[in-house]
């Protein structure tokens, strides 16, 4: 799943953080060579003055007046750290090539010296611009690509960070933050919202013709089955020649119950009796189907605005297929523009190379993807864990 977009990533990381070690290990060449030295040379000579015990040769003058001896003291300070900051200026002098946001040599000799250290513009430029292309190759929506772009360079560039982090890998843990920024928009718990909302919990489902609409329906009815809570099903699709039995079938092999009306029904009036059933007999989830349509379809939107404005649903699901990639994100974003939706269903997703659908459709519709289908039996439906996708890609699990 999602291996020609895990191969992307993976190159990137992998080549930059080839040159951020080539230039960490220059930056340890340069402190070792006596940078470091010299300012605890300075520190150290600072302190002495503090400490110091008079001679014995000027016992007496410094029992005479203290405050001479004080004022010596303070001028030997002075003429000290005059001293300490005319060696700066020479140090910065040496580094007149360098690019003026910078930090200077010894900045980064006393970041070294906690573990810490910087990363520059430079060093990433050109892997960022392979790291864009891979993106982009793999369907990532535009403005997701630069989001992630923008996120790898803020928690790299410029930045103070850990040298020894949760992977080792500064490149690597940068782009896990990024990518986990813009997958994990939306996210909630699925499960403690259906356990909190009064009963029964109904879910709607939309989406275009052919994307595993109805085959999404059976999996959450079998998912919720393995949960404990009993589901109807409602066949909202009157527009379709052979929807119901279709649903039927499924109902069939999952020992469900369905209701349905003849074709050209009314969508709304199925999906309120399924409603007035699970009320009856204490059903605790009603899953509804509608028409497969187009955004565009004014007949069928006007469909949707009335389960909406009758049912009041608890959740409406957009499903669409992982393999669809930037049409199924354009999708995402249509319909949730045209009839708000509260996540996602990604079909197929087992069968998808490049990834960018998952990447990019919380970002674009501010709403989570919740499942992603990875098979045709009726257990293959996996909750979508942001956090798990991320490890996914960058190979850490």
């Amino acid at each position: 799943m999602f291996d020609g977009l895990k191969k992307k990533l993976n190159s990137f990381t992998e080549d930059a953080e080839e040159d951020v070690e080539a230039d960490l290990s220059d930056e340890v060449e340069a402190e070792e060579s006596g940078d470091d030295v010299e300012i605890e040379t300075n520190d150290v000579e600072t302190n002495d003055v503090d400490e110091r015990e008079p001679d014995e040769g000027v016992e007496a003058e410094w029992d005479e007046s203290e405050s001479v001896a004080s004022d010596e003291s303070e001028q030997f300070e002075s003429d000290t750290v005059d001293k300490s900051l005319e060696h700066d200026a020479d140090s910065e002098a040496e580094t007149d090539g360098e690019d003026t946001n910078d930090r200077s040599l010894r900045e980064r000799a006393k970041l070294l010296a906690t573990g810490k250290t910087v990363i520059d513009e430079g060093d990433l430029k050109a892997h960022l611009e392979e790291l864009e292309f891979g993106l982009l190759a793999s369907d990532v929506e535009l403005e997701v690509t630069e989001e992630i772009l923008e996120g790898v360079e803020e928690n790299l560039v410029g930045e103070t960070r850990r040298r020894l982090s949760s992977t080792g890998n500064l490149v690597r843990d940068a782009l896990r933050e990024a990518l986990y920024d813009v997958i994990s928009v939306g996210q909630f718990d699925f499960e403690q919202r259906v356990a909190e909302a009064e009963k029964p919990v109904v879910i709607i489902f939309t989406g275009v013709n052919g994307v595993g609409k109805t085959t999404s329906i059976a999996k959450l009815a079998q998912y919720f089955e393995d949960r404990g809570l009993s589901s109807v099903l409602a066949n909202g699709d009157t527009f379709r020649a052979g929807a119901n039995e279709q649903l039927e079938e499924h109902a069939d092999n999952l020992d469900k119950r369905i209701i349905s009306h003849e074709q050209g029904s009314d969508p709304a009036a199925v999906i309120y009796d399924a409603v007035e059933y699970a009320k009856a007999n204490d059903v605790d989830v009603v899953l509804g189907d509608t028409a497969g349509r187009l955004h565009t379809n004014e007949g069928l939107m006007d469909q949707l605005e009335k389960i909406d404005r009758v049912i009041d649903p608890d959740m409406t699901l957009f499903v669409d297929e992982a393999v669809a990639g930037q049409d199924a994100v354009n999708r995402a974003r249509e319909f949730n523009n045209a009839a708000e939706i509260d996540g996602a269903i990604l079909t197929k997703a087992d069968a998808d190379q490049q990834g960018g659908a998952a990447i990019s459709i919380s970002s674009v519709t501010g709403k989570p993807i919740l499942f992603l289908g990875t098979g045709q039996g009726y257990h293959d439906l996996e909750r979508f864990d942001p956090e798990q996708i991320v490890d996914l890609l960058l190979g850490d699990s």
